[in-house]
Order: structure tokens, then C-alpha cells, then sequence
């Protein structure tokens, strides 16, 4: 269905219609927010980046967040240094999960980022976990580390199989969900996966079926490989916007497969620049590009991406995704995606 240039096309521009909805008046900075607006353009800590709409949850989150995992890779030193850029830079929300170094990527959160900044910020962290009990400790084991006592998002993180997502769903990993936020541990709940767009397919079409779509929030690859194989833009995403979900952007430079893997052609700078990669995946209905530096010098070029953005064009948009198709040979530059479609 989708290997047709014209639907690709009919798909991309349609969704591409609905990203003015989630984007926000902007609010010079130095100016005081009109009454209705919120949240503001700026706080004690400097002026913030752009505001989206994150779906059906109500709350507004800052167009770029910081991938943790990349703060627990660094030495400690320049993950501190990273966290900084990223408040000075106008950056908001953080993300997070259990696996991210076995818990450390928390902690190192909870050193540097809640005791400070916590009242400022979108909080979320993810748990890849099949069975209740260990959901709940898992729940119970990032508030600790993350030095908090609540989430604004928790997902279910990593779905790989239908199988996967059905145990999840059976085992009753949900209501420990909708049990946290009950009880104001956390704020908003979703899912997550970036290895087969039929699986978040399977997810969606089993909370239907179970009556239980009560999840607010995806995260998945969007970036301009993606409609070129095994696409989650031209399958997931309109059924997610259609059905209200915040959508969170990663891997929008291919989790590093847009600098070269192997053999496979480096992808930014030779084919598009990161500004256009990155202006790609914001010029669609994404509530939050997440991004993760090597350091807190990357970190601040990606914030300066962000804060000279400008939405694509039709035409630039088909330009873009037709230099990067050449390139696109199966799962050679989204690696962490499955060999077959």
C-alpha cells in the first residue's frame, strides 16, 4: 500500500496539515503570557523553547526533550554538563527509562536535574516490564533513584512482539498504570517501540478490542528513512493522531544510523543536514522531538536547531525523503529496527 509515491505523498501531506494544531501562539520573550496562555515563554531559568500540545493529556511540553540514555553513557561530569545545557538551552522535558544503564541514567537524573529543577520540568521514565509485580517495582525503584514523587509520563517501554504486547496487556500491566495514576504517582501513561510499526498497529487495535484505550501517549521513530521502510509515519501515525495520542519523536537522526554504520553511507552531513532531519520529524504532528547528545556541545547545536526552526514545505519535504531513499537499504541505517517489514 504504501510503496506508492502518490499515497506517501496524500499521507505525508495530510499529516503535515495537522501539526499547526499542537503548535502554540509564540510569546516574545521578555513579555508576560496572556492570561489564557500557558504555560509561559519563559521561567527563572531563562527563556523556553516552543510549546506542544501533548494530544488528549491537556499538558504542554517544550518541542525538544533530552534522551536519557545519553545522559548515563557520559562520564558523570558531562552528563551534569548536558542536563545544564539542556535547562539553559530552554529545554523541558526528559526522558528516561529502567534499562537506560541498568537504572544509573536515573540516578544520575535524580542527582542532577529533580533537586533543582523538578517544579520546571516534564518528568518521564518507562518500564519494559510483563508482569504487575515487578511493574509496580519498577514504579517504586525509578521514583527512588529519580528522587521524585511523581511522573508526568510513564510508559510502557521497548514492545518488540505481538506476543509482547499481548502479555502485557493479559497480565495486567495496565492497571498498574491506571493504578499510579489513580493515586498520583504519575500524570499521563503510553507505550512505546521502535522495532515493527505492526506491533504498535497490534497495540492500538488490542486497546479497542479490550476496551481499555485509556493510554495517552506513543513514542516511536519518525525521521526521513522511516517512510522508506518499515515506515511508523505513514502506518502508526495517522491512526495515532486520529485517535488523539501525544506523539513523541526519537531516533530522528536514525539513533545514530544517520552518521554512518559500517559501510552504510553517513547520512548527515553528506546526504541532508541535521537541521533538515530534525526540521523533518518537528514539521509533523509530533508533540516532542526527543534527542540524545554525546556531549553538551552537541546538545546546544541541536538547541539552536531547534530555536531557528521553520515547518517544510511540501516540496522540501519530498526533496528530502528522496535523497535519503538511496540510501535506504532495508534496515541499514535504522538498525534497531526488524530485518523484515
Amino acid at each position: 500500500m504504501f510503496n506508492s509515491d502518490v499515497n506517501r505523498r496524500e499521507i505525508l501531506k495530510s499529516l503535515f496539515g495537522m501539526t499547526a494544531a499542537l503548535m502554540l501562539p509564540e510569546i516574545a520573550a521578555g513579555q508576560d503570557a496572556p492570561a489564557t496562555a500557558t504555560p509561559p515563554a519563559r521561567d527563572r531559568y531563562g527563556d523556553i523553547l516552543p510549546y506542544r500540545k501533548l494530544g488528549k493529556t491537556g499538558a504542554m511540553v517544550t518541542m525538544l526533550g533530552l534522551g536519557g540514555s545519553h545522559v548515563g553513557r557520559p562520564s558523570e561530569a558531562e552528563a551534569q554538563k548536558i542536563i545544564e545545557a539542556a535547562i539553559a538551552g530552554g529545554v523541558r522535558f526528559f526522558d528516561c527509562a529502567v534499562v537506560y544503564q541498568n537504572g544509573d541514567a536515573e540516578t544520575r537524573y535524580g542527582k542532577f536535574l529533580t533537586p533543582k529543577y523538578r517544579d520546571v520540568i516534564f518528568l518521564m521514565t518507562k518500564s519494559q516490564t510483563q508482569k504487575p509485580e515487578d511493574t509496580r517495582k519498577d514504579l517504586d525503584d525509578s521514583l527512588r533513584r529519580l528522587k521524585t514523587d511523581y511522573l508526568d509520563l510513564w510508559q510502557m517501554h521497548d514492545h518488540r512482539s505481538n506476543e509482547d504486547v499481548d502479555a502485557r496487556i493479559d497480565n495486567g500491566v495496565i492497571e498498574v498504570l491506571l493504578d499510579a495514576k489513580a493515586k498520583g504517582k504519575v500524570k499521563h501513561i503510553g507505550f512505546t517501540g521502535h522495532w515493527q510499526a505492526s506491533v504498535h498497529l497490534h497495540m492500538l487495535d488490542r486497546l479497542l478490542k479490550d476496551k481499555k484505550d485509556v493510554l495517552e501517549t506513543c513514542q516511536m521513530p519518525i525521521n526521513l528513512a522511516d517512510p522508506t521502510y518499515n515506515s511508523f509515519v505513514l502506518r502508526v501515525l495517522p491512526v495515532l493522531v486520529q485517535r488523539g495520542f501525544g506523539v513523541l519523536a526519537m531516533k530522528t537522526l536514525a539513533g545514530g544510523g544517520f552518521n554512518g554504520r559500517g559501510s552504510t553511507p553517513r547520512v548527515v552531513p553528506n546526504v541532508v543536514s541535521a537541521a533538515d532531519a530534525l526540521s523533518f520529524a518537528w514539521s509533523m504532528p509530533v508533540s516532542c522531538v526527543i534527542s540524545g547528545p554525546d556531549t553538551a556541545v552537541q546538545y546546544q547545536e541541536t538547541i539552536a536547531i531547534a530555536k531557528a526552526f521553520k515547518p517544510l514545505d511540501e516540496k522540501r519535504r519530498e526533496e528530502l525523503i528522496a535523497k535519503v531513499a538511496p540510501v535506504v537499504k532495508g534496515n541499514n541505517v535504522e538498525y534497531y529496527k526488524a530485518a523484515t517489514a
